[in-house]
């Protein structure tokens, strides 16, 4: 899940967690990866609930800039793939999602 909002990179751990679920009414303790992005759109923080502590990782790039959607309220999911596109620095919008096709037949 990524907050489409810009936040302030100051905020420690306690601070993306209080807002993962307040402003994106998520439990943080879901197991879900929770992206933030920087105004500047060359770093990111991701937090992640392993089951026995929270995980919190930073990334910056050295040169330039993250591909995030236009700056909204709210949250984004991404498949897998796009957030590992996302966090390699290459732009995750250019992945097209194959529809999942439901059986017709039930065994």
């Amino acid at each position: 899940m990524v907050a489409t909002q810009p936040v302030d990179f100051r905020r420690g751990m306690n601070g993306l967690i209080a807002l993962v679920a307040s402003a994106l009414s998520a439990d943080p303790y879901c197991g879900d990866i929770f992206v933030f992005r920087a105004k500047r759109r060359d770093r990111l923080r991701c937090i992640y609930w392993d089951g026995s502590g929270m995980i919190l990782a930073t990334k910056w790039l050295e040169s330039g800039k993250f591909t995030f959607p236009p700056v909204k309220d709210g949250a984004l999911h991404l498949s897998p793939e796009q957030f590992g596109l996302l966090v390699a620095g290459l732009d995750w919008t250019q992945v097209r999602q194959k529809p999942v096709k439901r059986p017709t037949k039930v065994a």
